[in-house]
């Protein structure tokens, strides 16, 4: 893997990453309350600019049945909530990776990271309040590390959790969605809603800005542990709870059907 291949989405110059100081993080606007931190500072990189890679924070839509660009197999972040369904194509969702939006009446912060393949919503309600989220430009195991505009306290993408800030302590509630094709989303909801760019020419929506990545050896700045017994850039699919479980994709797809105690786990071609 290249550098450029994972950052070619940024139109301006890549900052070099540095090193994890919360005064340093003071000295570049942050208006957060770095006295209150949940993780070791050292675990939290700075890669780019807060806000290099934009939110969409006005999301435009088209009736599902209008979208005649996408492919029948392009993945999609598929949210159904009170009746209302809508499509967040992945094309879409790399070059932003948080869109603010509100769905059947609830405010939600769908959320993706390239990085880890993590598609993700949440409820962006906190304390009440509906708040925006946006990206810090600084990962943690190589995992976004996102803000809200409301207190700038820092969520980890990947679960949920405030790791910085007033809100430090605290998780966001995710809400159901699946990872799916853009077939199936038209099939199940026929009436459903898809994410289109508010300006096409803000990104080159049809390329990947991040080939090669999935045949690299390890996560982008990751300096964990890497597992023992299989790649540490395979696929899993994770169920959260009180005792997770995860399964290999490749596992999935050669089984076809794995049960876990109460959890099904299927896998179709296509």
């Amino acid at each position: 893997m290249r550098f450029s291949h994972v950052f070619a989405l940024l139109s301006v110059l890549v900052v070099v990453p540095a090193a994890a100081d919360p005064r340093v993080w003071s000295l570049e606007g942050w208006a957060t309350d770095f006295d209150k931190i949940a993780v070791d500072p050292g675990e939290i990189t700075t890669v780019i600019l807060r806000d290099q890679i934009p939110s969409i924070d006005e999301p435009k839509f088209i009736p599902a049945r209008e979208e005649t660009d996408l492919p029948d197999r392009e993945p999609v972040i598929s949210l159904e909530i009170n009746g209302n369904a809508r499509a967040y194509p992945l094309r879409i969702m790399m070059w932003h990776e948080i869109v603010n939006d509100t769905v059947g009446g609830v405010p939600v912060a769908v959320t993706y990271c390239p990085l880890c393949n993590a598609a993700i919503v949440f409820d962006r309600t906190i304390d009440g309040k509906a708040v925006e989220f946006g990206t810090t430009g600084k990962l943690r195991n190589s995992d976004l590390v996102m803000y809200d505009r409301d207190s700038q306290s820092w969520w980890q993408q990947f679960s949920g959790e405030a790791l910085a800030g007033k809100h430090t302590g605290k998780t966001l509630k995710m809400i159901p969605s699946r990872l799916d094709s853009w077939v199936r989303f038209k099939e199940e909801f026929p009436d459903g809603q898809v994410l289109v760019p508010n300006n096409q020419r803000m990104r080159t929506y049809w390329r990947n800005p991040y080939a090669a990545y999935d045949s690299s050896l390890k996560p982008f700045l990751f300096g964990g542990t890497l597992p023992v017994g299989m790649p540490a850039m395979e696929r899993v699919i994770l169920v959260r709870g009180e005792e997770p479980f995860a399964v290999a994709l490749p596992v999935l797809e050669r089984e076809r059907r794995i049960e876990e105690g109460d959890i099904v786990v299927t896998w179709e071609p296509g």
